[in-house]
């Protein structure tokens, strides 16, 4: 693993001002820590927005299996035009410095390989043998991993209102997920889950890493890339089956053309929730960014409703609530 930074959003400082007048509490100071607040509320914006994004994905997705799309031909495609999509903005915003990208291709790799390839494929794999409830739930443990992390590596030792959000969004995740009307669990697919577990822990912490230099739109959109070949690698060896169907798709607001669906799951859930979600990791750090991205359930709850006519029920509903509970509470140990 590349060297992760200090869970700690870095502190901006004032135009026209230093680093020692921030320290020292000069003239700059009151403005500095506006700026800071505005970069915490700018990031969790930006965190929001990604877990919307990548919550409609499961729905769309839903729509292109039921007309013969295999799950890999799915995340392929996705996260192609989510490269391709990101590219000329990855390009403008290295300004040249490809040096400075292959100085940190360790980090660009870790990256793809967990936070795009590992995570898609090892949860596409899980859901093959198990329920897609506990497969998220397992997934969704990434938080609790992010905060083992950093106090293993980091000695950020979790306080109370952490710990107490973890709780409640915990059970918040099995009341969301309907997990107590009973499920499906296979050793494989448990083993598959944990493993994209791993995938999202890495994502969240490599895009939170501030010590690589590179701006998050170009480690986003690299970074897609490097993840979009090595799913290419799987699918060419056959451990990732690739079907595609031009038929249309039915979701519950009519039908469309198959190609509507895809380009939205590439440019939405693909090019700007990993955009979005990489820059709100390094404004808020890797454990808050974490935590809000718990929402990503919710947001699947919701559209799941809207496009594909699933209703929340009541369990479901409270689930959701107590997810955001939990978000509030580390954003609360975060000040």
């Amino acid at each position: 693993m590349t060297h992760i930074a200090h869970d700690v959003p870095p502190v901006p400082v004032a135009a026209g001002g230093s680093q020692a007048s921030v320290a020292t509490g000069g003239s700059g100071g009151a403005d500095t820590r506006g700026g800071h607040r505005a970069g915490l509320r700018g990031g969790l914006l930006l965190a929001v927005v990604s877990a919307m994004a990548f919550g409609m994905s499961g729905s769309l997705a839903r729509g292109l299996l039921e007309t013969g799309w295999s799950p890999g031909a799915i995340v392929i495609v996705r996260t192609g035009i989510g490269t391709l999509a990101l590219a000329p903005f990855a390009v403008a915003a290295l300004r040249g410095r490809w040096r400075q990208l292959r100085a940190q291709a360790r980090t660009v790799l870790v990256y793809g390989l967990l936070g795009v390839a590992g995570a898609q494929f090892c949860y596409f794999s899980a859901v093959a043998d198990m329920d897609v409830a506990p497969a998220l739930l397992i997934e969704y443990t990434s938080p609790a991993a992010v905060v083992v992390w950093l106090w293993m590596r980091h000695g950020h030792r979790p306080r109370p209102l952490t710990l107490a959000g973890a709780g409640l969004a915990a059970l918040g995740l099995v009341l969301a997920l309907d997990l107590l009307s009973g499920a499906d669990m296979a050793w494989s697919g448990v083993a598959w889950a944990f493993a994209a577990m791993i995938g999202a822990t890495g994502y969240f912490l490599v895009a939170a890493d501030t010590d690589t230099g590179l701006p998050p739109i170009a480690l986003a959109g690299v970074g897609l890339g490097v993840g979009t070949l090595l799913l290419g690698v799987l699918a060419a060896v056959g451990l990732l089956p690739m079907h595609v169907s031009a038929r249309s798709a039915e979701y519950a607001v009519g039908t469309v053309p198959w190609w509507l669906p895809v380009l939205v799951l590439g440019l939405v859930t693909a090019a700007l929730a990993y955009a979005a979600g990489t820059a709100a990791s390094r404004m808020l750090g890797s454990r808050v960014a974490s935590f809000v991205g718990l929402l990503e359930v919710v947001a699947s709850v919701v559209f799941a409703w809207l496009l594909i006519d699933q209703v929340p029920g009541a369990f479901q509903t409270v689930g959701g609530l107590l997810i955001i509970g939990g978000i509030v509470l580390a954003k609360l140990d975060e000040r």
